[in-house]
């Protein structure tokens, strides 16, 4: 099913082609992201060269900088490709030197985290670069081959394993499941231990298996680094990894500066349902849970994510809350609007809160439930 869902960032991607820019394209091991760059080189309809980045070969062709060297390299291609490219040393010097020298070059620089990649061509790229970002499987990509009979009748899988794309190709619940538990086991943080010299990986699972029951909860680092045997300092820095991963991403209080209103504090959420499941190795159906509201949640959080990034809104996101426990899940401002919503898995709506209503009076508020979700996610 994978080669029949059309990926959103494909048309933007091939929009770029030809304008002399560097194209950062980001998102976890396994997503989709070396499936959408061939189907790219396919349709670009110019002459490409594909590099892949954790061969060392490349990474030994590549290293000797000089714009002869790379003359010879790219030939007569105008569209040149690096996959894995935040393993190479020094890519940011690379890249900027390749896109300075070749005015008829675009290049697709992928990575499956934003470590090197982002560290080493922060600087060197300004103005020549585009970032993007490619995510599990989007509602809004699955919208064009589902009708809404079919997207209702799978929401509870969508809930459940989330929406990896090689989940599209399996049929049984067992099959998804063990692909779930090994995409973790093997891939999601192999940059982590590679890139970062960690060698302790159960502590990483521990921490997210932490992370993955308190979903839409405040987390308490101190709490986390008891629980661990961990300083403070040291979960701030694995947590930080896991979100350059693109497994879990980070929320913070919303606040106008109100004595009432709660800031310091964080929540964390994963981009993908299934991967939230696999690390608790719980799979069981909605009925059986406990945790359908965290799912409903964490669902919602990660679809509306992926439609604002893939549309370029450029959105930031809060949740709120006052010391006496009023609470909005989610704070979303962009262009001094601000859009406060909550997420119910039942059909009851939510009033909104009083102290939130009385000093945001201009702002929009919502209960996402079953009935209107997908106005939200699409």
């Amino acid at each position: 099913m994978e080669g029949q869902i059309n990926r959103y960032l494909k048309s933007v991607i091939l929009n770029r082609i030809g304008k002399n820019k560097v194209i950062l394209l980001f998102g976890t091991r396994r997503v989709g992201k070396t499936w959408l760059i061939e189907k790219i080189t396919k349709e670009a309809g110019v002459d490409s060269l594909t590099l892949n980045g954790e061969d060392q070969d490349v990474q030994a062709l590549l290293s000797t900088r000089t714009v002869v060297n790379y003359a010879r390299i790219i030939g007569n291609a105008k569209l040149l490709v690096i996959d894995e490219a935040q393993v190479i040393p020094e890519i940011g010097k690379i890249l900027k030197l390749l896109i300075d020298s070749f005015k008829n070059l675009t290049i697709i620089a992928s990575g499956s985290s934003t470590f090197d990649l982002s560290k080493q061509t922060g600087e060197p790229l300004t103005g020549r670069s585009l970032t993007y970002y490619l995510y599990p499987i989007a509602q809004i990509e699955l919208n064009e081959r589902e009708n809404g009979l079919q997207t209702a009748q799978n929401l509870e899988e969508r809930l459940i394993f989330g929406s990896y794309p090689e989940l599209f190709n399996l049929d049984s619940i067992a099959e998804k499941a063990q692909y779930l538990t090994e995409l973790i086991r093997s891939y999601l943080l192999k940059d982590i231990l590679m890139y970062e010299n960690i060698q302790n990986s159960a502590k990483l699972l521990e921490l997210l298996k932490l992370i993955a029951y308190q979903v839409g909860s405040e987390v308490s680092i101190d709490e986390l680094s008891r629980n661990l045997g961990l300083s403070k300092n040291t979960v701030d820095r694995y947590l930080d990894l896991l979100s350059k991963v693109f497994i879990i991403y980070k929320v913070g209080g919303f606040s106008n500066n109100l004595r009432k209103e709660v800031t310091k504090s964080s929540k964390w959420y994963f981009y993908d349902n299934g991967i939230r499941n696999a690390i608790i190795n719980d799979f069981k159906l909605l009925a059986l849970r406990n945790d359908q509201g965290i799912l409903w949640e964490n669902y919602c959080f990660s679809e509306r994510i992926k439609k604002m990034d893939y549309q370029q809104q450029n959105t930031r996101y809060y949740f709120w809350r006052t010391y006496d426990q009023q609470e909005i899940d989610l704070i979303e401002t962009k262009n001094e609007q601000i859009i406060a919503t909550d997420f119910k898995w039942g059909n009851k709506k939510k009033k909104v809160p009083g102290f939130f209503a009385k000093n945001y009076p201009q702002a929009l508020f919502s209960t996402i439930n079953k009935d209107n979700y997908l106005d939200f996610i699409l």
